[in-house]
């Protein structure tokens, strides 16, 4: 075999072998990229609202015949963000008329809630400790559950217009058998 042949051969070699191993790099299981694999939730920047609610945006909101409290939305406050995150202001009232406001956050594809601080004494105070948590399904004040079955979510996916959101919190709209005394529903 003649030197150019020789060169001619390695030369082929081993540009078939570049080859080969870029189309194992494109390989998406190969490069460790699966296009199936679960993705993984990067929560993006919350900061806490400047303001209180704003007592004209306070919507009230249905969550069950056994709720003790009134809840009460601040649709001003609601934001479907891109990282998945529905953030809202919802105030608390208990039987004897104290209030409790606080600024969460509500994850569709995980059925989690989070809370971000509270408002107390005139201003927000942030939740240092703050984690995502389980949305508890099954006890009378279980409104993150009502706010995430009734108006943040289509099933496990976030709804995104916040218009959307509002429209679904109407206390009008309640069409269970029984109508709830004892919280903001129909009465």
């Amino acid at each position: 075999m003649t030197l150019k042949k020789r060169q001619f051969a390695l030369y082929s070699l081993i540009f078939s072998a570049v080859i080969g191993l870029m189309a194992c790099a494109s390989d998406p299981m190969e490069s460790g990229l699966d296009p199936f694999a679960p993705m993984v939730f990067k929560e993006g920047e919350t900061t806490l609202p400047l303001n209180p609610p704003n007592q004209e945006t306070l919507v009230p909101f249905y969550v069950s015949n056994n709720a003790v409290f009134k809840f009460a939305i601040d649709t001003d406050s609601i934001s479907a963000d891109p990282d998945g995150v529905t953030r809202y202001t919802v105030v608390m009232t208990s039987p004897n008329g104290n209030q409790q406001t606080q600024y969460e956050g509500i994850r569709c594809d995980s059925f989690q809630w989070r809370l971000y601080g509270n408002f107390d004494n005139g201003k927000w105070k942030e939740n240092t400790l703050s984690s995502w948590k389980d949305i508890k399904d099954h006890n009378p004040n279980r409104y993150q559950a009502a706010l995430a079955q009734g108006a943040f979510c289509n099933l496990s996916a976030q709804v995104k217009s916040t218009k959307a959101i509002v429209q679904s919190l109407n206390p009008k709209g309640f069409t269970g058998g029984v109508k709830p005394t004892n919280s903001y529903g129909v009465q």
